[in-house]
């Protein structure tokens, strides 16, 4: 659970700035966005192997950048 501590003087936008910036570094907004909608477990094994083949892409890549000179 993300909390903010707030004193009398703080500003709300600035409590509302540090609540967003904690949400997205727990992980709480993406998993949020992913359980929005229910999804097949077949479905989520599709988009798991998609995402795994993007990284080994984008890897591969790198690795071809680093030894081009």
């Amino acid at each position: 659970m993300v909390e903010i501590q707030l004193a009398e003087t703080d500003r709300l936008d600035w409590a509302l700035k540090q609540f967003r910036r904690r949400m997205i570094r727990s992980g709480l907004f993406k998993d949020m966005r992913r359980k929005r909608h229910y999804e097949k477990p077949s479905e989520a094994r599709k988009l798991k192997e998609k995402a795994a083949e993007r990284r080994r892409h984008k890897d591969r890549k790198r690795a071809a950048r680093r030894f081009d000179f």
